[in-house]
């Protein structure tokens, strides 16, 4: 619906709207956006429309000279690329990649440049910076928890618009993977399926967490017995697959995807899969906040090519994890990185995430 995370025309609006609720006449829609704005619409050129706080400028195009790859190892195997992908999707050829395997930031605010300095001086801002607890400094969480109806909605959009570029840009039978939560997985599922992706389900990363189980805020002692959430113990990792081209067979033989590479002969790759909260050795190579741990990528990175060829794309390359767990298992990969600071780190961090033993 969208070319963008944030604009739309009344056209768009009205196909969105279809979708949701059935048919719509445009002159209600019309009628609908012009009584409301200024209040809850901006009107921006060309008779776009963007919900009030969220009138961002455009990405701009990229360039051969904006998109610089920082990492090229000896084998030739994994880039990074200092981008913003909304931007540099468009430049992707068509049918040119076999997966993606991710974690968005869900930052349409926490990872804005303003919310980051926070988070980096811990001063404040939409990220929770919790206090020590039981002699372990507990790392930043955002609180997904307080985003309004219009932020909602702003990822919704973000993830269609998102959708549409990987669903061009990926071959028949691609695999994608998007790590998510509880409680924002709907909204990215859905906005995922609207794009044209299929729906194969959810990996279920079993990890205990520091979210929920907290009494009431203000309340501890008079509620003592009741939790305002349940805490946390699994992490949902959203399937999708562009659709395949004829049968799974036909598939494999020319695109070389459409399923899960096996863990053995005897063993196919499981949904639900066993973790442990990131190690201390990896978040002293890569401190970034939403890292993930090399053990865990490593299976989910090796599952995703089931002939083990191919190139895996991470358009939010973050602290590199995904990256480095292609290299660990010998894989093509690209990841894409907007931000400066992350996209520094990531730069050193994967050759030293990839050659920990996840053993140890």
């Amino acid at each position: 619906m969208l070319q963008s995370s944030v604009r739309a025309s009344v056209s768009e609006i009205c196909e969105g709207v279809a979708k949701q609720i059935g048919p719509v006449p445009a002159s209600s829609v019309r009628s609908y956006l012009q009584m409301n704005t200024p209040a809850l619409f901006v009107r921006e050129e060309r008779g776009q429309y963007a919900l009030k706080g969220f009138e961002l400028s455009q990405p701009a195009p990229a360039s051969k000279s904006r998109v610089a790859e920082a990492i090229r190892f000896a084998d030739g195997r994994v880039r990074l690329t200092h981008e913003d992908c909304m931007a540099l999707l468009p430049s992707l050829a068509s049918n040119s990649l076999e997966a993606v395997v991710t974690d968005p930031p869900y930052g349409l605010i926490e990872y804005s440049e303003v919310e980051q300095k926070k988070l980096r001086t811990g001063r404040g801002g939409v990220w929770r910076i919790p206090p020590s607890f039981d002699g372990s400094v507990r790392a930043p969480l955002p609180r997904f928890t307080v985003l309004t109806s219009a932020e909602l909605l702003n990822l919704e959009r973000f993830f269609y618009g998102w959708g549409r570029e990987v669903l061009r840009v990926l071959v028949p039978g691609a695999n994608v993977v998007v790590a998510s939560n509880p409680l924002l997985s709907h909204i990215v599922s859905s906005a995922l399926a609207r794009a044209g992706l299929e729906r194969r389900g959810e990996l279920v990363r079993l990890v205990m967490t520091m979210r929920g189980g907290d009494r009431p805020k203000g309340a501890h002692s008079e509620f003592s017995d009741v939790s305002a959430m349940p805490r946390s113990q699994w992490e949902p990792w959203l399937l999708f697959r562009k659709p395949l081209e004829g049968r799974l067979q036909d598939n494999l033989r020319r695109w070389k995807t459409g399923g899960f590479r096996r863990i053995s002969e005897e063993r196919p790759f499981g949904d639900v899969i066993q973790s442990a909260p990131t190690r201390a050795k990896e978040r002293a190579l890569a401190n970034h906040p939403s890292l993930k741990p090399q053990d865990f990528m490593r299976r989910v990175v090796r599952a995703v090519l089931p002939l083990g060829e191919g190139t895996i794309l991470d358009p939010f390359a973050g602290g590199g994890s995904t990256l480095a767990a292609a290299l660990a298992v010998g894989y093509c990969a690209h990841g894409v990185e907007r931000d400066a600071g992350y996209f520094e780190l990531a730069s050193q961090a994967i050759p030293r995430l990839a050659a920990l033993s996840c053993d140890a």
